[in-house]
């Protein structure tokens, strides 16, 4: 018995350590590293730090990025290594403490930590304290930690939350609406006290960071810089609706940026395999009701749809992006990680759900690097042309024009079409590496600066 138990978790240690192999080397061919537009953006606050200049985006990221820039001296390096250090971190702690071990490892073969993991973005840090999060979720409905500790650390983490991403409120809000269904149901326990404490003490740490901006910054976080809110227009809500249904799906995000007929084609019937699997889940959760910790898993599901809507909401008033794979990573995980720990109960066979994992593993790598190219090769090239700009204030990509079209060819039917890469221009190139090698110049959406001297255009920077 001991031995099949042995071999059945070994598959699943294989799977963690190609998951590290995979997640350490994607980024290299990827065109821009993993880095983007945001991710300059923190890496500009980084090399500020100590100083504080904006408060655009909170500073947990930020600070991380400067730990790890200490030590290996480069910033796309920090990055990396932050990345690899989490994924690294939560295998082992799953592994050593026994907790949902099989279902962690499954977790990264889905889209949301294949996103978040991947690419520099402060989903990453995020999405693992997230993790802690719910193991002490867990670990306190099934009464296995005591109340103190579990206040201390949970409060911590949720005010860490929201260091790292704003939108940490929204998961603050959603444990506010659990305990309030708790109330509701009646459900007076020690679990229901301590879900207000932690409501209460983390809600004054929130308050004081919000206070510190509000003091230095004049806006609560950076409201003012972000511009005011794109016009509303039914193509967008419908987008942003069928964003938001993809929520349930753990593999398949893919949201084509057009709005031709056949890109929103293409969502609609993705939108519909949702709900038939929204279904499927359903019905899991109804046959398998009494073996389950139902109190943990209405946790889970509550903090998703609180995250959803209100980001949905939020999308309407301030200048964000539209719903998609990254906004509601934290939804995904949530709602990924309750299907995973709900499938696992009283499973006979894990030969179907280990394959699908392998499968969309292989599938988000393949498709991540469906237009490799040499990061680092790249990097080496720019790096050394970076010297003669040392005076530039500001980095622009004047190459937006010059389009990276692949024909692709389809033997069976003997078809051709074009595909535009929309990571795969070389002026997005240029940007990605020259922000990260001085990440004090800041890049810019729009042309609009008078002295053109104090501009680096990305024209200037030649790739062989």
């Amino acid at each position: 018995m001991q031995k099949n138990i042995y071999a059945a978790m070994r598959k699943y240690v294989y799977l963690a350590v190609a998951v590290t192999v995979i997640y350490f080397f994607q980024s290299f061919f990827l065109p821009t590293g993993g880095i983007g537009a945001d991710s300059l953006s923190y890496f500009g606050i980084a090399s500020d730090l100590p100083g504080i200049e904006t408060n655009l985006f909170p500073l947990g990221f930020p600070v991380l990025i400067k730990i790890f820039y200490t030590f290996f001296q480069d910033y796309f390096w920090a990055g990396k290594m932050l990345n690899i250090f989490m994924v690294i971190l939560l295998l082992l702690f799953s592994y050593f403490r026994k907790f949902y071990f099989r279902e962690t490892v499954l977790l990264f073969t889905g889209k949301t930590l294949f996103f978040a993991m991947n690419l520099v973005v402060s989903e990453g840090p995020f999405i693992f304290l997230l993790y802690f999060l719910i193991y002490f979720f867990h670990e306190r409905i099934s009464e296995k930690i005591a109340s103190k500790q579990f206040v201390f650390f949970t409060s911590a983490l949720l005010l860490l939350l929201f260091a790292v991403r704003y939108s940490g409120i929204y998961i603050y809000m959603g444990i506010g609406v659990f305990w309030l269904w708790m109330i509701l149901k009646k459900k007076y326990s020690e679990v229901q006290k301590d879900f207000l404490q932690v409501l209460i003490v983390a809600g004054l740490g929130i308050g004081l960071y919000l206070s510190f901006n509000h003091f230095n910054f004049g806006s609560f976080t950076g409201e003012h810089l972000r511009g005011t809110p794109a016009q509303i227009h039914p193509i967008y809500l419908l987008r942003n609706f069928l964003a938001m249904t993809n929520v349930t799906d753990p593999f398949i995000g893919i949201k084509p940026a057009s709005n031709s007929f056949i890109s929103v084609g293409f969502q609609v019937g993705l939108m519909i395999f949702d709900l038939l699997l929204l279904k499927y889940i359903i019905r899991l959760v109804r046959q398998k009701k009494a073996l389950l910790q139902l109190e943990f898993h209405y946790l889970l599901w509550i903090i998703a749809a609180v995250y959803t809507v209100t980001l949905f909401i939020s999308g309407l008033f301030q200048q964000i992006e539209e719903m998609n794979v990254r906004m509601l990573a934290a939804a995904n995980f949530c709602l990924f990680f309750s299907f995973l720990v709900i499938y696992f109960k009283n499973l006979r066979s894990d030969r179907f759900i280990f394959g699908l994992g392998c499968f969309f593993l292989l599938f988000l790598t393949v498709y991540s690097l469906k237009n490799p190219s040499n990061y680092l090769r790249n990097k080496s090239i720019i790096e050394p042309q970076m010297l003669k700009f040392k005076d530039k204030i500001y980095l622009f990509d004047d190459e937006k024009t010059v389009k990276n079209v692949t024909v692709y060819h389809i033997p069976v039917i003997n078809k051709t079409f074009n595909y535009q890469h929309t990571s795969g221009q070389k002026g997005e190139w240029k940007q990605s590496i020259g922000g990260t090698v001085n990440p004090q110049i800041k890049w810019l959406k729009y042309d609009t600066i008078k002295d053109k001297s104090k501009v680096l255009y990305t024209s200037q920077l030649m790739l062989k």
